[in-house]
Formats: structure tokens, sequence, C-alpha cells
């Protein structure tokens, strides 16, 4: 079953990276905002973390819904043959890729922004949860540390109550010391314990997104 989703992604991540480019032309507002982050050096080292760590995890499938915090992740995880990795519509299409993809036999991950969080509160209730899935979710925190978006600041404010409502595990990562271990062992849990878990990506860790003035 392996090979057969292999061959069935083989042509969406051929297309994925124009897909991706695409999605950065087709906004021209995003010129209107600035990705900034503490260090660049802390940007793609946190990206290496998390590349790392699904390898040794035997994370192979990562669906997600492009992002600009994400964008330093995305495209590594792009550049390397180790992953299958394509974009999706919406995140609940992920979801339900990364968990066929469990009962088929391979490990997956999904990415994701907070606001696209908000969607998949009857994905994970209805689906990753009573089937046991081990969900791995990368969240990129939007709604807080300068946010200019309104809506945003509010799902914000939802998601962690929504999570623990589910009884979903979650963590926020802050801090780059500390990443690789809040990663490797959510994941190691997650698999161990056949739950998702979400791991919420902090602008402290991050850089967020932010208005130019």
């Amino acid at each position: 079953m392996q090979s057969h989703f292999k061959k069935l992604f083989e042509y969406d991540k051929w297309a994925s990276q124009t897909l991706l480019d695409k999605f950065e032309k087709q906004f021209p507002q995003e010129t209107a905002y600035r990705h900034s982050l503490p260090e660049e050096s802390e940007a793609l080292t946190a990206a290496a973390k998390v590349l790392q760590t699904l390898k040794q995890n035997d994370i192979r499938l990562v669906p997600y819904v492009p992002d600009r915090v994400l964008t330093t992740l995305i495209r590594n995880i792009h550049a390397d043959p180790f992953f299958t990795t394509f974009p999706t519509a919406r995140e609940e299409e992920a979801v339900g890729i990364v968990s066929g993809a469990w009962m088929a036999g391979m490990r997956g991950a999904v990415l994701m922004q907070t606001s696209g969080f908000a969607t998949l509160a009857n994905a994970l209730a209805s689906l990753a949860l009573p089937y046991q899935i081990p969900l791995i979710m990368f969240v990129s925190e939007r709604g807080t540390l300068g946010e200019f978006n309104y809506g945003q600041s509010l799902v914000c404010r939802t998601m962690r109550p929504v999570l623990d409502s589910l009884a979903v595990e979650h963590h926020t990562a802050t801090r780059l010391d500390e990443f690789e271990f809040i990663v490797d062992r959510s994941i190691k849990q997650a698999i161990a314990t056949q739950a998702p878990v979400a791991l919420i990506l902090s602008p402290l860790l991050t850089g967020g997104k932010v208005f130019k003035n």
C-alpha cells in the first residue's frame, strides 16, 4: 500500500512547487507584510530540526495548506526526496489524507496556520480521535504578539480551549533549544498512544507575521 500511495502522489509532488509559487504570486497584498524572524540562522535551524525529527520518526507524508510563516519549512521539505509533500485546498483534506495513509501503513504530519485549525474540530472529533489516528499537526500561531488581523486574534483565543475540550495533547514551542525535544517526544507519544497532537509554533520561535508600516 505504501508504494500505491507513492505512485498516487507522484504527480502532486512534481506539481506542488509550482502551486506554492503561484500562491505567493496570486496574493500581491502579501508584499504589504513583512515575514520577520528573530534571526535567519534560527529560522533555518528550526526548519532543519523539524526535518531531522520527522525523518527520525519515519514521518514521510506531509500535506499542507500554504502559509507564509512556514515557507522555509515547506520549501525544505519539498527539496528533500525523503518526503512526499503537496498543498491541499483545506486543512480537513490534509487530515483525511494523513488518516488514510496511517491506515495503509504510512506516517504523516500536517502543516497549517491558526486560522486553518478553526475548521478542524469536526475532522478531529469524527475521524482522528475515534479511529485513533496519530495525527501530527504543526500549527503556525497567528493572532498574538503583534497580530494585525482581528479575525486571527479571535481564532487564536479559541484554539487551545478547543484542543482541551477534545482532550487533544498540545504543546506550544517558544524556544529553539527546547524545540527538537518537544517535537520528537510529541511524535513518539502520538504514535505510541495512537492519538493526535498539535505542535503550536509561537511567534517567539518563528517571528510570526507582522504588518509593515
